[in-house]
């Protein structure tokens, strides 16, 4: 029976990354969505994006409720629980990995203690 229910799970997962793929082509866009949970007013979210064998990088700042932040190809847009990042004219050089972060992140080079 666990059996069964695991390739259902699977194949639901199959079919949504297909569907992902599929609207990625045919709309030449991608929407990445973080959930998070803030404190209310004052909230701020951060989307990154890091290629192998690099540190992240920053794209975007958006404030819940204030409208799309937009930087290039990058358009994000917030609200009370949800973060959405739309990367436009999406290429291969998209390829990496995403973050998004809530409220003031540290940007500086830190040194490892001994």
């Amino acid at each position: 029976m666990a059996s069964e229910a695991n390739g259902k799970v699977q194949t639901l997962f199959q079919e949504f990354e297909l569907h992902r793929r599929m609207n990625c082509v045919l709309l030449n866009q991608f929407t990445l969505s973080c959930k998070y949970k803030g404190s209310g007013s004052g909230d701020y979210l951060f989307w990154y994006r890091q290629y192998p064998g690099s540190r992240p990088e920053y794209l975007l700042m958006v404030i819940p409720g204030s409208g799309p932040q937009i930087k290039e190809r990058f358009n994000a847009t917030a609200n009370e629980t949800v973060v959405d990042l739309i990367i436009s004219s999406t290429a291969v050089s998209d390829s990496a990995l995403y973050y998004c972060a809530l409220r003031p992140t540290v940007t500086e080079t830190h040194q490892t203690l001994y």
